[in-house]
């Protein structure tokens, strides 16, 4: 049977009717944890023209979270700022890049990831189904939370001007800046290339490779569990936080991606409700998304919404 063209896939993924109770209960949770904030100056990593810091925080049970801050050397008025989001397998680099365009950025490591994995580390594999059964102690849960604790960070640096706030990422730094953008109004502008946490259900379904295949794997084990694993996917699945996206945002996909499914790239951003956005598809490639050409985008992109 020939697959559907992408453009026309239809998700089965349905946003829960308790979908926003349980995720402002959330945000109201972690509102309550103090930041605690610690942030350190590295020299070794501070090159001549940005300075680096390493930074820690508490987030969502108690976990402390570690970050890169970086800022560039040469500033004498408020900078805007940029959120950067981690992949799946790959570890928050320092953000270097971003500090030399004239942001203050700040590259979170959320749990699980290196120097945030002494109190939760369930592996690569493994976190995407680390307790995949309960909504409330679902992996990701803390995960997104850590990631969105990245705004309230920046609100504690005085040289951040806090209305021109971007996120960035792309794969599962995609499907955070999604989520981020959705959940945290104070973000003025996002970027997600080849968005994963985008279709969970639909994407076991249309791709055969790691990490939507971990999903896979784990219902071979529990076949009888399937339900309870689709519910508990629907609360954290980028297509139910779509419609609360209002500030500007580009997304970019491969239209051979097999990671990512570039249907579940479409559908998220059918969904998505800012009036100001725009999808860039590349053909002839994969998980890339057609990063080369499309970093030029951002770049513009941002500067556009963030340095008026």
């Amino acid at each position: 049977m020939p697959r559907t063209p992408p453009h026309h896939y239809a998700s089965k993924v349905r946003k829960p009717a308790g979908f926003d109770s349980f995720w402002d209960g959330v945000l109201e949770q972690a509102a309550a944890i103090p930041l605690s904030a610690k942030t350190t100056v590295d020299r070794l990593r501070s090159p001549a023209d940005v300075e680096t810091f390493e930074v820690h925080y508490d987030s969502l049970d108690g976990v402390r979270i570690a970050g890169w801050y970086c800022l560039p050397r040469e500033r004498s008025k408020k900078l805007p700022a940029m959120l950067t989001v981690p992949g799946y397998l790959g570890e928050p680099p320092i953000p270097l890049d971003w500090a030399r365009k004239g942001y203050a950025v700040f590259s979170i490591a959320p749990r699980g990831k290196l120097r945030s994995n002494e109190q939760f580390n369930p592996g690569y594999p493994g976190l995407l189904t680390h307790n995949i059964t309960d909504r409330n102690t679902y992996g990701y849960k803390g995960f997104y939370v850590d990631a969105m604790r990245g705004v309230d960070y920046l609100f504690t640096r005085d040289e951040v001007d806090v209305g021109r706030i971007g996120v960035v990422g792309s794969s599962q730094g995609g499907g955070l800046a999604i989520v981020a953008a959705a959940m945290r109004p104070e973000i003025a502008a996002a970027s997600a290339g080849a968005p994963y946490l985008c279709g969970f259900i639909d994407a076991i379904g249309l791709t055969t490779t790691y990490p939507y295949q971990e999903i896979n794997d784990y219902l071979r084990l529990h076949p009888d569990s399937r339900k309870e694993v689709e519910e508990t996917l629907a609360y954290f699945d980028g297509m139910s936080f779509a419609d609360r996206i209002t500030c500007p945002i580009v997304v970019n996909i491969g239209l051979q991606d097999n990671i990512c499914p570039p249907e579940t790239g479409y559908e998220v951003f059918n969904k998505i409700a800012s009036e100001d956005k725009r999808l860039y598809t590349y053909d002839r490639h994969a998980h890339d998304a057609g990063s080369h050409e499309h970093s030029q985008i951002i770049d513009a992109f941002f500067s556009r919404h963030l340095n008026p």
